[in-house]
């Protein structure tokens, strides 16, 4: 119940900045609260939208390729087996293709939720690692997690885009709107700031829950704990190149983990694998799973 208030306010603040930054954004161009308004409205529909359609836009993203259990029945039997030990509905299974290995689940709930792994992950990883992985997902369906971080990046990503037209805005106003130039162009760095600090808290205390309860439903958190060693070494020499910073949270492992700057990494949405491996050897050896 704490976790659930704790989402809705920090989405309730994803919201709120969204509102903002159009409000400020519209004053430049004299737009009055008609601003805030479509602030609103857009805040509204990216809620909408994130709810009803997350699962169709994660999987179009990447190319990802229901597949049925007639193509692929030891991936689907993996997955079935699981989803009983974890007590919910068999979500559907995806793969994408290509080398990189990861996974990530995504959908509104039990019913529209969808397992999608890379053709990566099932070339590197054994059984137990992959059902390891699997149950890491489902995790993330049964804690309801698919739905809390794909409504928190999409409104996110509203934020940084519009906020984005900030800097910008200089070029449409006239002299006198100098104190609406700054409100803006800080609304510009704050809002985006704002906005991947809030992603950041769901997303990094939100992978550690879906470990533990991977762990409980594979019975094996050593085997999650070797995928995750894997996973990291080869999204770092093989990093997946068309990911979205937006949809990184998503991955069981970040995809971005391989691009960019080591500061840049230090703004992950995922906790570090050398924390993750730890705490899952920690479950281990106390046998609390």
């Amino acid at each position: 119940m704490l976790e659930n208030l704790k989402t809705v306010i920090l989405l309730g603040f994803l919201s709120a900045v969204l509102v903002v930054v159009c409000g400020f954004i519209g004053s430049i161009f004299r737009l009055g609260g008609l601003g805030i308004l479509l602030g609103l409205i857009f805040a509204i529909i990216m809620n909408f939208v994130s709810y009803f359609y997350s699962d169709k836009i994660a999987l179009s993203s990447y190319n990802a390729r229901i597949v049925t259990e007639a193509e692929s029945p030891n991936l689907h039997r993996i997955v079935g087996e699981l989803a009983a030990n974890a007590n919910i509905l068999k979500p559907k299974v995806a793969i994408i293709e290509t080398s990189t290995p990861n996974a990530f689940a995504t959908g509104r709930n039990q019913q529209h939720a969808v397992v999608a792994v890379t053709t990566g992950i099932l070339n590197i990883l054994d059984e137990e690692e992959l059902r390891g992985v699997i149950s890491h997902e489902l995790g993330h369906v049964k804690n309801r997690d698919i739905l809390i971080s794909s409504v928190a990046a999409t409104v996110a990503g509203m934020i940084v885009a519009i906020a984005s037209y900030g800097r910008y805005a200089m070029f449409f106003a006239s002299d006198d709107d100098a104190g609406n130039i700054i409100g803006a162009v800080l609304m510009s760095i704050v809002g985006p700031i704002a906005a991947t600090i809030v992603q950041l808290a769901i997303s990094r205390s939100r992978e550690y829950k879906a470990d533990a309860t991977g762990a409980q439903i594979s019975g094996n958190p050593l085997a999650l704990a070797n995928a995750l060693r894997k996973l990291e070494f080869g999204n770092i020499n093989d990093p997946l190149m068309d990911a979205k910073s937006t949809d990184a949270h998503m991955f069981i492992m970040n995809p971005l983990s391989g691009v960019g700057s080591k500061l840049q990494n230090l703004f992950s949405t995922h906790p570090s694998t050398a924390d993750r491996i730890q705490r899952l050897e920690e479950m281990a050896n106390n046998h609390s799973y």
